[in-house]
């Protein structure tokens, strides 16, 4: 009959003295206390692993760091792996990786993983609005925390604080952000749930705002405005450039001469400069190129339409336009963005086919046939809504800044 090891007690491990050699006390089912000769105290446990039966000895910690108590749970935890075939060494490796890659996994290193796989379906000012909100609003509080620690409480706790000041769109974005993030962490293999999957229900709903913009019979008050303005003649072309064209600010002042096809009339603007990520081909109505005109009296030389005046090998800030439009009386009233919604209701109420309009706006269809169509057919039917409507602009203007012309203005559907 096998001899049984009498279990270690707390006051013969404090008593035990170094030795000449290192030598070992049993507590039994293979933990071992592994007295050395400089005294220190090792737990040990020793065990035959699955399949190969060849005995191993794995280090279970310092005593007193760790206790008899603490040292016989993970004895029992070991057991019960290999009492399942997994050898005990192999899971704590395992685990020892899994804490060292959460450690590295913080939810900040996560989400600028998630930010670059966007880069190429974005533009780069949008990239960059991101970007910042990311390290303003969610790195300092989350940013250095491993991502396999949150939960919806680690994000609801910080969003009720920007909630609190009543900014419920920001709360709304940085909620669907987080969760773009956490599903990425969940297919990127590192997380198996995405905890913050509806957090954005918790929260109060912003009400939705449209950019402030005028109505069609206000389109003359603007024109007005624009010819008395005392402002920069660049400023001025800028903003009927983006108007005659129906574009959005950054795509209206980030126009280089290289996208303009005199021969043509058209205007291509790049997929990289676009919100959709789809190429955009603009007919440039007579009014539109006289505006290039002038246009190429002052940056003719150089690679932007509209350079700006700090440094002009780069484009005017998209924000100039806003500015104009306030100190012309327009605060709260209208903003640049708002002119695209003034140039659709007033092509809508005129009875153009409102497909041709979206495809004026560079609005994408979610139908991918429809889509299809649109950009393979509405290039020559957007050539006549263009028309029309850069004449009606200059038909609204006294003392227009290009040259007037009789107005030959006719819905076409």
């Amino acid at each position: 009959m096998a001899n049984k090891t009498a279990p270690l007690t707390d006051t013969e491990i404090r008593q035990a003295k170094a030795k000449e050699k290192e030598y070992n006390l049993g507590d039994g089912k293979g933990l071992l206390l592994r007295i050395k000769p400089n005294g220190s105290k090792l737990w040990l446990f020793n065990y035959q692993r699955p399949y190969t039966k060849k005995r191993a000895v794995l280090s279970v910690g310092s005593y007193p760091e760790v206790s008899l108590k603490q040292a016989r749970q993970t004895r029992l935890k070991y057991r019960e792996l290999l009492a399942n075939d997994v050898d005990p060494k192999d899971y704590k490796q395992e685990q020892e990786a899994q804490a060292k890659e959460a450690l590295t996994n913080t939810f900040e290193h996560v989400a600028n993983l998630w930010l670059e796989s966007k880069r190429d379906t974005i533009t780069s000012g949008h990239f960059q609005q991101v970007k910042r909100s990311l390290e303003k609003d969610l790195f300092p509080s989350l940013g250095k925390k491993p991502i396999s620690t949150l939960k919806a409480t680690s994000f609801i706790t910080l969003l009720r604080s920007i909630e609190a000041k009543g900014s419920l769109e920001t709360v709304k974005r940085l909620s669907q952000r987080i969760n773009n993030i956490m599903n990425y962490a969940v297919n990127y293999g590192l997380i198996e749930v995405n905890p913050a999957q509806a957090i954005g229900e918790v929260f109060k709903k912003p009400k939705k705002k449209h950019y402030p913009t005028l109505k069609p019979e206000q389109l003359p008050d603007l024109m007005k405005a624009l010819n008395t303005a005392s402002i920069q003649l660049q400023t001025r072309c800028l903003i009927e450039w983006q108007l005659h064209t129906i574009t959005r600010p950054s795509e209206a002042s980030g126009t280089k001469w290289s996208e303009i096809d005199f021969k043509q009339k058209t205007w291509t603007i790049p997929a990289e400069r676009m919100k959709s990520r789809i190429e955009h081909i603009i007919p440039l109505s007579e009014q539109a190129l006289a505006l290039l005109d002038i246009m190429k009296s002052i940056n003719g030389n150089r690679q932007h339409v509209f350079s700006s005046r700090i440094n002009p090998k780069k484009p005017m800030n998209s924000a100039t336009a806003n500015v104009a439009l306030k100190r012309m009386g327009f605060r709260g009233v209208l903003v640049s963005h708002g002119l695209r919604a003034l140039a659709s209701t007033t092509l809508n109420e005129q009875g153009f086919n409102s497909d041709v309009i979206e495809a004026c706006l560079a609005h994408i269809d979610k139908n991918e046939v429809r889509k299809a169509y649109n950009r393979s057919t509405y290039l020559e039917q957007r050539i006549k809504v263009m028309t029309w409507w850069s004449e009606h602009i200059e038909s609204t203007s006294q003392n227009h800044l290009l040259t007037t012309k009789k107005s030959r203005l006719k819905v076409v559907t």
